[in-house]
């Protein structure tokens, strides 16, 4: 009853979809309550300066909807930083005609579920964000979300990058001092979609981390993500968790990396960035269970997938990567050196267990695939550029190596043919090039 005598008030509001049917009347208001039955969602705009008696601002509306409503946002700038608390559709006029400014400000959009408990069912759709100071859209503590075709662009603003820092960033971010959080940041957020957007010159790109709460069962596909000088293109960062949590991570887990191209990030300086990269940092940090399949990375500042888990104590294991391009990416720096250019590095000081490598494209590396762990590790289908090292096993674990290309057909250890180096690396008959290009 109170809902429907809220919808009633509000119909001669600014930016309230006419819905037919719906008598204002003391008397049909009094039979529609009798009902029972759950009022439908209402669809609100926004345009700039309240033009056609929309709301001037996003933030404007988000005052007055209810769950599950839709607003929609025409051609225009909004120079505002848009706080989203409740379920609710948010969808521009298009990526190259809705534009979020928030220059100045600390995020363009936020979905804040870590100061509103159970939020879920959100969507973001056919926007730009940029000019933020940290995250152009930042999620936590939610599920079922949806970051669908929008440009997230040129945000990351407070970040130092001589000084690898982000003056101000909030507290419960515990390891983003040295990007702002990225373009996009996941934090706690499961059975979510971040898809087809253009992700660009941000700090760096797509970001998954666990400081407040695990992130699991996501899906991050179809993404252009390029030219995001100072970290990964896309990155899942198990990081130590942000008070009033205790113990290890909570961790990041089942997560989907699929049919995005991931291009030229991690430039701005030696060693930024990876095309995909997955990290353990410290102990008791936890990623596991991920598959990282057909996706084009190339040309990034480290290897185009980067796996390390630099400490004891860490779970590292059930990564699948399979059938991506991978070319022209950087080696690997610092305590995951790499000979390089790489094309996939995997470091594991706590051994990297049931990690596959398999039916990729590697070319243009001095390295395809690069393994420091204690583990066995499966690498098998693939086709290696004839002027690289196929396998570098420099840790103490094996190599299980069966039918990959080598480059040509006389295969590993053949003249003219992709090499291997290091030892416990087993290999067989090389597969014959028509087969792994079918």
């Amino acid at each position: 009853m109170f809902q429907l005598l809220r919808l009633a008030m509000l119909r001669a509001n600014k930016g309230r979809a006419f819905r037919p049917g719906l008598a204002v009347s003391i008397v049909s208001l009094a039979s529609i309550a009798g009902m029972c039955q759950p009022v439908a969602a209402a669809t609100w705009c926004v345009a700039p300066g309240g033009a056609g008696s929309c709301y001037p601002s996003i933030s404007a509306v988000l005052g007055v909807v209810a769950p599950n409503d839709t607003v929609r946002v025409m051609a225009g700038t909004y120079k505002e930083s848009v706080l989203v608390k409740v379920p609710i559709t948010i969808i521009g006029a298009g990526q190259n005609f809705t534009f979020i400014d928030a220059t100045g400000m600390g995020n363009g959009i936020y979905v804040d579920g870590l100061d509103n408990p159970g939020l879920s069912n959100v969507t973001i759709q056919n926007l730009t964000v940029e000019n933020a100071n940290y995250e152009g859209i930042l999620v936590t503590n939610a599920s079922s979300v949806s970051i669908w075709g929008n440009h997230v662009t040129n945000n990351n603003k407070g970040l130092n990058p001589t000084a690898d820092t982000c003056i101000g960033i909030p507290a419960f971010e515990t390891s983003e001092g040295e990007d702002c959080g990225e373009g996009i940041h996941l934090m706690a957020v499961d059975h979510s979609i971040v898809a087809n957007n253009l992700v660009d010159f941000n700090s760096g790109g797509i970001l998954s981390t666990d400081e407040t709460g695990p992130t699991h069962d996501n899906l991050i596909t179809g993404n252009t993500v390029t030219g995001n000088p100072y970290a990964c293109g896309i990155t899942l960062a198990s990081h130590p968790p942000a008070a009033p949590i205790v113990g290890p991570s909570p961790g990041i887990y089942r997560v989907t990396i699929v049919g995005n191209t991931s291009t030229y990030n991690g430039l701005g300086v030696a060693g930024a960035g990876a095309g995909v990269g997955i990290f353990d940092p410290s102990p008791g940090t936890k990623n596991y269970s991920h598959v990282v399949l057909n996706n084009q990375l190339i040309g990034n500042g480290l290897p185009g997938v980067a796996i390390h888990a630099h400490a004891p104590g860490q779970v590292m294991q059930d990564i699948t990567i399979s059938g991506n391009t991978i070319s022209a990416n950087g080696a690997d720096t610092e305590d995951a050196a790499t000979p390089g250019p790489t094309g996939i590095n995997v470091l594991g000081v706590t051994p990297v267990t049931g990690l596959i490598i398999a039916n990729n494209v590697i070319q243009d590396e001095g390295v395809s695939v690069a393994i420091n762990t204690g583990a066995n590790v499966q690498v098998h289908l693939n086709n290696f550029d004839e002027n690289s090292i196929g396998i570098d096993n420099l840790g103490t674990g094996t190599v299980t190596a069966t039918q990959n290309w080598w480059g040509c057909a006389g295969g590993s250890g053949t003249a003219g043919c992709a090499t291997v180096s290091g030892s416990g690396v087993s290999t067989t008959a090389p597969l014959q090039r028509q087969i792994i290009q079918q």
